[in-house]
């Protein structure tokens, strides 16, 4: 495991249609893989869970590139349009592929930015994109169980890992085993037992929040050693 302290590049993504987006790269040496973590509807890259989760997977050997969605960049609370946040999302992988040549690359993120990297996935398939790793799916509306939400990742070509809390409320433990089950071996789910959707966990539990993300972190790190065996 990396013991040196993380180091984060701010970057400003641009492209040829003027989108202009603000990023943070930490890039371990020897990094294994490069992780484009996209955040949530209700808080940007630089949120605790974003910033803490990131630094543990440097420890890892993975390098990740967080970056705002616009409508963040702007700060509004109204999350983009599909097509708005999937060309976010093309940009930043475009990015990850050009400061890190000859990584493997994993799109995904926390909620919304697991949804959205999903869709893009589904509707034209990510170049370079070798797996899709979802913190908290949002699988369905709060007390409105279903499974419509995942319909399109049938479309899906590309190994999925679902990192979900059994008191998750945007995602009933017994439907995301439908789901996945359905994806057959291309999804892999891990359950952290006690979380919620922020991946908070009860203190009675005798665990706390950084517990939890160390295992999200430890999860996503032996799901990619597995990816490139």
């Amino acid at each position: 495991m990396n013991t040196r302290l993380p180091r984060v590049t701010p970057l400003t993504l641009k492209s040829k249609d003027a989108l202009a987006l603000s990023a943070l790269l930490m890039k371990p040496r020897n990094a294994q893989a490069c992780f484009v973590f996209a955040h949530g509807a209700g808080a940007g890259m630089t949120h605790p869970f974003m910033e803490d989760v990131a630094a543990k997977l440097y420890g890892h050997g993975i390098a990740t590139l967080r970056f705002q969605f616009p409508f963040m960049e702007k700060g509004s609370k109204r999350p983009d349009t599909p097509a708005v946040a999937h060309a976010a999302i093309r940009l930043a992988v475009a990015d990850a592929r050009r400061r890190c040549r000859g990584m493997p690359i994993i799109a995904g993120g926390k909620s919304f930015g697991g949804r959205m990297t999903s869709q893009a996935q589904a509707e034209d398939p990510i170049e370079d994109v070798r797996g899709l790793a979802f913190v908290g799916f949002p699988l369905h509306p709060t007390g409105k169980p279903s499974i419509t939400r995942a319909e399109h990742l049938a479309g899906i070509r590309i190994p999925m890992l679902f990192i979900q809390g059994t008191r998750d409320k945007l995602a009933e433990p017994v439907l995301l085993r439908q789901v996945c089950k359905g994806l057959r071996s291309r999804a892999t789910s891990h359950l952290i037992d006690g979380a919620d959707h922020g991946f908070h966990i009860p203190a009675r539990s005798g665990r706390t929040d950084q517990n939890v993300v160390a295992e999200i972190a430890l999860t996503i790190s032996q799901w990619v050693e597995r990816l490139e065996s």
